[in-house]
């Protein structure tokens, strides 16, 4: 059975395995087309679990960014008409380091921006505690993170110091950062020396590919860290949410 079909009767997870698998050969005309489909299914499955979970924490509530300015701030928002050319743009930039992977320009190309933190500064009390809420940065913001005159040499010293061994880009504040403490660095998706279908989430705590943390926050309904820890009360807002969420 082809990949697609695959994906389609269910086997979301055994599917990316086998692309793993195929390396460099998943680029081949052999394997991409059907890639090409599988991505594509993926990430409007990821738009459609953002949808229902932005409504139903809308039902119950949940204190979103009130009025804000950049689009990174916005709980949640459409591609951008310009994603072709934002993307184009990273590419050039970050061109000397390697390569985003495929499945992140998916994400932007089909999905566009999501931001569930609680807006501390509207309501200090915290629905959930270090929930974790899933948050990918707008496109325009990384566009303007690699643009500016000292991000290559910033990550440079990354890598000559071997404080980490790829380039990156940052997709997310922390755990902490986003109940307003300070905490640790922001996850970051590894920029892959040569190009690939997906790629290594960084200094999440599942530390995994995107496409699975993205597959974990879904288990999770939007919050990945409410299971890691006996703070919160979730499970009515669980019993009604993952049963209409879509595998992926």
């Amino acid at each position: 059975m082809k990949l697609y079909k695959k994906y389609l009767a269910g086997e979301t997870k055994a599917v990316y395995d086998e692309i793993h698998e195929l390396g460099d050969k998943a680029f081949s005309m052999e394997h991409m087309p059907e890639i090409e489909k599988v991505l594509t299914e993926t990430f409007e499955r990821v738009a459609y679990n953002l949808r229902i979970i932005y409504q139903e924490l809308l039902a119950i509530g949940y204190q979103f960014k009130t009025n804000p300015e950049f689009n990174f701030e916005k709980s949640l928002h459409l591609p951008l008409e310009n994603t072709n050319s934002l993307i184009q743009k990273i590419d050039s930039a970050i061109a000397p380091f390697g390569y985003i992977p495929l499945s992140l320009k998916y994400f932007y190309r089909l999905v566009g921006g999501v931001n569930f933190t609680w807006d501390y500064a509207m309501n200090k009390n915290l629905m959930w505690n270090v929930a974790d809420p899933i948050w990918i940065a707008s496109i325009d913001s990384i566009a303007d993170d690699v643009t500016n005159k000292f991000w290559a040499e910033e990550i440079q010293e990354y890598i000559d110091y071997d404080i980490l061994e790829h380039a990156f880009l940052e997709l997310s504040a922390d755990e902490l950062h986003k109940d307003n403490i300070s905490g640790n660095p922001s996850y970051i998706i590894e920029i892959t020396k040569k190009p690939s279908i997906d790629g290594n989430f960084l200094r999440e705590p599942n530390d995994t590919t995107f496409i699975n943390y993205l597959r974990i926050c879904f288990d999770n309904c939007g919050f990945p860290g409410l299971t890691r820890n006996d703070l919160n009360d979730h499970q009515a807002f669980f019993d009604i949410v993952k049963p209409k969420l879509k595998k992926i």
